[in-house]
């Protein structure tokens, strides 16, 4: 055995020097291309607001003739998705490879300050670094012009957002998205800056794991891509549509079911949900003195029938027992666009509209959709799920047939955007009557986008916190190419709120891709206090809005 793993070690650097050949990598390059310009919904969007034409391959294809390496090209492809500026695009290489320093970093105030530390591997009589100290350099490269660097590989939709993504990245290196990942040394030096301002130097080993893609090389029988225009059951359509979720990020609590602020709120509140591995949510009930207010965490949009059962049941205790309620979708990555509105509908006590949907109408989804409903048809189907893909293939044929490359904002979850509040089976209103504070930040993506623009939209109470990321449409998988054997993700569509936003950045528009949604009362959680407090100072000035929110529903 020993023998043949040394045999294995020997001749693996011999077959990852072999390189794809130029037409290879010409072929590939185009065969992605194609798939964003026969795919991607936010075409003409980009073209205005980014001032970038996916079309325009001329010059992209004379950069693939000068690459002299497969990482050089992988990282080109890399560069040619990310200059969408979507959050939810991106190219992938096929590698497991992963390097990491053992702390992560996040911009708070404009610095880039540690914000947790791995004692696992960096004991504290080792490593003295504590939270709270600002990252300097690594092997003498400032830590700024790392993030610089580093920028393109973090893309989310706009610039607050994809710096944040892109810092996790400086202590925390994937291959699968950064090509060169592989080429950090066995140990690192690393300054910091301490409170009093003071420097501290150490010697900090990267833990490695995974193999290191070096080559992909020449194939000559090739895999062919996977045909994504396949034949799919109802239910796949569906999930594919209302796919709306960011890939995983590193962002401390980013998709946790406990808030980033958990240990600041201890003082007057009741816990009821989130301290059980199987919860769903993280909920419990603040005493503000004269009032009592609800709170609850939704971590993602991504759950079982169980979860909306569960959300349903916190919302009747909160209905019965609070004068307001907290939403937070802070850090949530997205999930399920049928699930969220689920919840809304808990949240939305009169009639609301839903955000709608600009679906790229290719006949791919012509295909998909007529054969699900075929299927639906044939095994006699609930005659609201036959309605449901009737108006989904009407209006993707529609579109198709008049080759306007989108539709118009249609309704992926039911037949139409037009919504009734969630009740029982006697017609009661089982959604939440009082007012409503909901959490937001740049890390609201996807779904929980279209959540805090519907909540807006609706008029049904305040956001607090920071712009969402404006991750705004669905996204769906790729593979990229049959030589590079990589892949990609695609949005396929542009949310579309139901009313017109107004911002500096843009010209008016109801879009939610790179605009996000702002809030209606902004507070910026990433502070060094609220980090040396825990959250702190957030928890006070968003009970103080929820208290002021109350009180003048009162008057």
């Amino acid at each position: 055995m020993n023998a043949i793993r040394l045999f294995v070690v020997l001749i693996m650097p011999c077959l990852l020097q072999a390189e794809l050949t130029l037409e290879q990598k010409l072929s590939d390059f185009q065969y992605v291309a194609s798939v964003y310009a026969k795919n991607y919904g936010p075409y003409e969007w980009k073209v205005v607001t980014q001032k970038f034409d996916m079309l325009n391959i001329g010059p992209w294809l004379a950069r693939v003739s000068a690459t002299k390496t497969d990482l050089e090209f992988y990282d080109l492809l890399s560069e040619y998705v990310a200059s969408l500026n979507d959050a939810h695009d991106s190219y992938f290489l096929p590698t497991s490879y992963v390097a990491r320093l053992n702390f992560t970093v996040d911009i708070y105030d404009d610095k880039l300050i540690v914000d947790s530390i791995n004692r696992t591997r960096l004991p504290a009589l080792e490593f003295g670094a504590s939270i709270g100290y600002e990252l300097v350099s690594i092997d003498g490269v400032d830590a700024r012009r790392i993030l610089e660097r580093l920028l393109r590989y973090g893309i989310a939709a706009n610039e607050r957002s994809t710096r944040r993504l892109a810092a996790q990245l400086i202590t925390s290196r994937s291959q699968s998205a950064i090509p060169d990942a592989a080429n950090v040394p066995e140990i690192s030096t690393v300054v910091f800056r301490r409170t009093d301002g003071k420097l501290e130097t150490y010697r900090i080993p990267w833990t490695k794991s995974g193999l290191p893609l070096v080559s992909v090389g020449k194939l000559p029988s090739p895999v062919s891509p996977r045909d994504a225009a396949a034949a799919m059951d109802p239910e796949t359509v569906l999930g594919q549509l209302q796919n709306c979720l960011l890939p995983d990020k590193a962002v401390n609590n980013y998709g946790s079911v406990a808030p980033v602020f958990s240990t600041a709120i201890s003082v007057g509140y009741t816990p009821r949900m989130g301290l059980s591995a199987q919860d769903f949510f993280y909920s419990g009930v603040f005493n503000l003195g004269i009032y009592n207010v609800g709170y609850i965490r939704i971590p993602n949009f991504s759950g079982p029938t169980a979860a909306i059962a569960a959300f349903q049941r916190e919302i009747a205790y909160f209905q019965a027992n609070t004068d307001g309620l907290i939403v937070d979708v802070m850090r949530n990555p997205g999930g399920n666009a049928g699930y969220a509105n689920r919840l809304l509908s808990f949240l939305m006590p009169t009639n609301w509209t839903a955000v709608g949907f600009e679906v790229r109408a290719t006949s791919f989804w012509v295909v998909a959709i007529s054969s699900a409903l075929e299927q639906l048809k044939a095994g006699n189907a609930p005659a609201s799920l036959i309605a449901q893909f009737q108006a989904l293939m009407d209006e993707i044929v529609s579109a198709n047939e008049q080759m306007r490359g989108t539709t118009r904002p249609i309704a992926l979850d039911t037949a139409t955007l037009d919504r009734e509040p969630a009740k029982d089976n006697s017609g009661s209103v089982l959604a939440y009557t009082k007012p409503i504070l909901v959490l937001i930040d740049e890390t609201s993506a996807s779904a929980a986008d279209m959540f805090a623009a519907t909540i807006q939209d609706n008029q049904r109470g305040p956001l607090f916190g920071m712009r969402t990321m404006g991750a705004g449409g669905n996204v769906i998988s790729w593979a990229g190419g049959s030589y590079s054997q990589g892949s990609m993700t695609v949005t396929q569509s542009l949310m579309v709120r139901s009313t017109d936003v107004v911002t500096p950045d843009f010209a008016v528009t109801r879009y939610v891709e790179n605009v996000g949604v702002r809030p209606d009362i902004e507070y910026d959680y990433m502070t060094i206090e609220n980090l040396r407090r825990q959250g702190g100072a957030f928890v006070d000035a968003m009970l103080l809005a929820i208290y002021q929110h109350i009180s003048a529903s009162r008057q």
